[in-house]
């Protein structure tokens, strides 16, 4: 029978291991190591599926339960697979009046994308929010961290045609 330790270890990649291994250390209670490891879990599995929670639990030594309901509870988590790629596009009235709306519906109609939603291909996520910061050069969005302003319907397919 193999150790849990080994099944850590295929679980988490190395990496993971390490940021796992510096939050044990930084956080001695097992409870207040947990939203951390949380984040790390995400990182690795891209989303919190059971079998992250699992490997969050057993790595931590605490119930599997009190895992998921740390998980669960918070809305920081994802608990289904995201788009390898999160688009944001601001819906706020500056940009709204500027045509985020049209965009809204070319997200939909070509990219099956609607809010809270994942397009087919799963390359991206969208989410629909209130103010990125751009209003005097709206409509924009978020592409990750990447910020596209001045919109239309040409510009935006072709931001997105480049992440893949």
């Amino acid at each position: 029978m193999k150790s849990e330790k080994s099944q850590r270890e295929k679980t988490f990649s190395p990496g993971a291991l390490t940021r796992l291994e510096e939050i044990k250390k930084k956080y001695p209670d097992k409870r207040a190591a947990l939203m951390p490891a949380l984040y790390i879990a995400q990182d690795e599995f891209g989303w919190l599926r059971p079998e992250a929670l699992k490997a969050v639990a057993q790595y931590l030594e605490l119930p599997e339960m009190t895992v998921r309901s740390t998980a669960t509870f918070y809305s920081i988590y994802k608990h289904e697979q995201a788009g390898r790629n999160m688009v944001r596009l601001c819906t706020n009235v500056s940009c709204m009046v500027l045509g985020a709306s049209t965009l809204k519906g070319t997200l939909k109609t070509l990219y099956g994308l609607a809010p809270g939603g994942t397009s087919p291909d799963g390359r991206f996520q969208l989410e629909i929010g209130e103010c990125i910061g751009a209003c005097d050069r709206g409509p924009a969005m978020l592409v990750n961290d990447d910020l596209h302003t001045e919109l239309d319907t040409k510009k935006l397919i072709q931001v997105l045609e480049s992440y893949k």
